[in-house]
């Protein structure tokens, strides 16, 4: 068994690799990644009008093995008006674990942001720009690379520039966003399957119904991930009670299915769930992914307690 172990983590491992090398560096999926809308898109930035702090941690493949990948996204926000011109500022900070590799990407995040009079909306266009840092520590139980430079056996690392943008307009009850991530698209300088950071554009879009009952709402959204070679497209469906409980269901289409949970604190801490079900083969060897979402927001001045704004569940 422990052979087995040590086997199917290479094995893991080794297609992570080949991953890299062959289709270029992916970010990390997120089910609750509207929640912190920071982590893909800058033009989100002080749209809330308020400091907004949200962190995902994402445990992928749990029961697999050593090796599957652990994500953690963290995202801070808040509203700016430098000579009176409103503005926002943010960070996003991503960790990506998976194999022998470790990932981490700190952003620095700046949005212009513009009132749209006509239908009582805000528009933010941002930019961002930080680094990634990739590096991979090689810890073989048995004699590793058999002299091919294809399989690692020495800790590398690699620190490059990392350039977005992104678009982000909001109401009351509805939000579209597009954004474009990894604009310079830097290198991996790597000794092993050396890669590149390609493209990834984020198309998201939601509303609020309100039901004939006051205290219930329903907020369809959709996001499209792209690097247009290959797209994801994910509709979730969310049920919410007096703005404060939600439980909903994720569509990825052909890849996963997702359950979310969450509830609001009454000082305005928020708490989220989600339990994602893999449709592919790999569905077999493992027990579904886990995240975990805490989120609050809120605001200096005291006239407004972060409890009674309306807002999408994504803010």
């Amino acid at each position: 068994m422990r052979v087995f172990g040590y086997f199917r983590f290479a094995l893991f491992s080794s297609l992570f690799w080949v991953s890299s090398f062959t289709f270029a560096q992916q970010d990390p999926q997120f089910s609750q990644i509207l929640f912190n809308p920071m982590s893909i898109n800058p033009g989100y930035a002080g749209s809330l009008n308020m400091i907004g702090i949200g962190a995902i941690n994402r445990l992928q493949w749990t029961g697999f093995g050593t090796g599957a990948p652990v994500s953690t996204a963290l995202g801070i926000n808040a509203p700016i008006a430098p000579f009176g011109f409103n503005s926002g500022v943010g960070l996003s900070i991503l960790n990506d674990r998976y194999g022998f590799n470790s990932d981490l990407g700190i952003n620095v995040s700046y949005a212009a942001r513009f009132k749209i009079k006509l239908i009582d909306g805000n528009l933010g266009i941002g930019v961002a720009a930080g680094f990634m840092n990739n590096s991979i520590d090689p810890k073989w139980n048995y004699p590793s690379g058999g002299g091919d430079d294809a399989i690692p056996d020495k800790k590398e690392s690699s620190i490059n520039l990392d350039v977005s943008t992104g678009l982000y307009y909001n109401t009351d009850y509805m939000f579209f966003g597009f954004s474009a991530l990894h604009l310079n698209e830097a290198k991996i300088n790597r000794t092993a399957l050396p890669a590149h950071y390609t493209r990834q554009y984020y198309l998201t879009g939601g509303y609020i119904v309100n039901l004939p009952s006051a205290l219930w709402q329903f907020e369809p959204s959709v996001m499209v991930h792209s690097d247009l070679k290959s797209s994801k497209l994910s509709i979730n469906t969310l049920l919410r009670y007096n703005k404060k409980f939600w439980g909903g269901v994720s569509f990825r289409v052909s890849e996963a299915i997702t359950g979310m949970i969450g509830f609001e604190l009454f000082n305005g801490i928020k708490f989220g769930y989600a339990y994602e079900f893999s449709m592919s083969k790999i569905s077999k060897y493992n027990d579904g992914s886990h995240e975990f979402f805490l989120g609050y927001n809120f605001q200096l001045k005291k006239e407004k307690p972060p409890q009674q704004y309306k807002s999408l569940r994504f803010l």
